[in-house]
Protein backbone atom coordinates (compact mmCIF):
# COMPACT_ATOMS: atom_id res chain seq x y z
CA UNK A 1 0.00 0.00 0.00
CA UNK A 2 1.65 3.08 -1.02
CA UNK A 3 -0.66 6.82 0.05
CA UNK A 4 0.72 9.80 -2.53
CA UNK A 5 1.36 13.43 -2.46
CA UNK A 6 -2.21 13.17 -4.04
CA UNK A 7 -3.52 11.80 -0.77
CA UNK A 8 -4.64 8.61 -3.20
CA UNK A 9 -4.11 5.68 -1.93
CA UNK A 10 -2.82 2.60 -3.89
CA UNK A 11 -2.24 -1.04 -3.73
CA UNK A 12 0.34 -2.69 -5.39
CA UNK A 13 0.98 -6.94 -5.57
CA UNK A 14 3.81 -8.57 -4.66
CA UNK A 15 6.08 -9.55 -6.04
CA UNK A 16 4.76 -8.61 -9.97
CA UNK A 17 4.35 -4.81 -8.85
CA UNK A 18 1.17 -4.79 -10.84
CA UNK A 19 -1.07 -2.26 -9.28
CA UNK A 20 -4.71 -3.57 -7.93
CA UNK A 21 -7.63 -1.69 -8.46
CA UNK A 22 -10.22 -4.33 -8.13
CA UNK A 23 -12.00 -2.77 -4.50
CA UNK A 24 -13.56 -5.89 -3.61
CA UNK A 25 -10.11 -7.72 -3.90
CA UNK A 26 -8.50 -4.65 -1.80
CA UNK A 27 -10.75 -4.79 1.20
CA UNK A 28 -10.24 -8.88 1.29
CA UNK A 29 -6.86 -7.97 2.46
CA UNK A 30 -5.33 -8.29 6.22
CA UNK A 31 -2.92 -6.04 6.81
CA UNK A 32 0.21 -6.94 8.66
CA UNK A 33 0.90 -3.42 9.38
CA UNK A 34 -0.64 -0.35 9.43
CA UNK A 35 1.52 3.13 8.93
CA UNK A 36 -0.92 5.17 6.41
CA UNK A 37 -3.10 7.92 7.67
CA UNK A 38 -5.99 7.41 4.07
CA UNK A 39 -7.98 5.02 4.57
CA UNK A 40 -11.68 4.54 5.67
CA UNK A 41 -9.97 2.85 8.48
CA UNK A 42 -8.50 6.09 9.80
CA UNK A 43 -11.18 8.51 8.97
CA UNK A 44 -11.43 9.55 12.37
CA UNK A 45 -8.14 10.80 13.24
CA UNK A 46 -8.73 13.95 11.29
CA UNK A 47 -9.90 16.68 13.47
CA UNK A 48 -12.86 18.97 12.30
CA UNK A 49 -10.55 21.73 11.23
CA UNK A 50 -7.52 19.59 10.41
CA UNK A 51 -5.76 19.94 6.71
CA UNK A 52 -4.61 16.85 4.74
CA UNK A 53 -1.18 17.29 5.56
CA UNK A 54 -1.83 18.06 9.10
CA UNK A 55 -1.40 14.49 10.26
CA UNK A 56 2.09 12.81 9.47
CA UNK A 57 2.24 9.53 10.51
CA UNK A 58 0.44 6.60 11.97
CA UNK A 59 1.31 2.97 13.12
CA UNK A 60 -1.37 0.50 14.51
CA UNK A 61 -0.44 -1.48 17.55
CA UNK A 62 0.96 -5.33 16.92
CA UNK A 63 -2.62 -6.09 18.82
CA UNK A 64 -4.18 -4.13 16.17
CA UNK A 65 -6.45 -2.68 18.28
CA UNK A 66 -4.90 0.69 18.98
CA UNK A 67 -3.80 3.51 16.82
CA UNK A 68 -1.14 6.26 17.22
CA UNK A 69 -0.59 9.34 15.15
CA UNK A 70 1.87 12.27 14.65
CA UNK A 71 0.85 15.68 13.65
CA UNK A 72 2.21 19.23 12.21
CA UNK A 73 1.69 20.62 16.04
CA UNK A 74 3.98 18.03 18.33
CA UNK A 75 1.12 16.21 19.06
CA UNK A 76 1.08 12.14 19.37
CA UNK A 77 -2.82 10.84 19.99
CA UNK A 78 -3.53 7.63 20.64
CA UNK A 79 -7.05 6.13 19.12
CA UNK A 80 -9.16 2.66 18.57
CA UNK A 81 -8.44 1.02 15.54
CA UNK A 82 -10.02 1.03 13.30
CA UNK A 83 -11.20 4.58 13.09
CA UNK A 84 -14.22 5.40 10.86
CA UNK A 85 -16.15 7.34 11.99
CA UNK A 86 -15.02 11.70 11.77
CA UNK A 87 -14.12 13.73 13.75
CA UNK A 88 -13.54 11.09 16.78
CA UNK A 89 -11.86 12.37 19.77
CA UNK A 90 -9.32 10.64 21.19
CA UNK A 91 -9.96 7.97 24.06
CA UNK A 92 -7.03 8.13 26.25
Amino acid sequence: KVSTGSYKRQVYEVPSGKQLVDQALIDRITWATWTSVLGDEVIGIWSRHAEKADVNCACVSHSGINLVTGDDFGMVKLFDFPCPEKFVRTPF
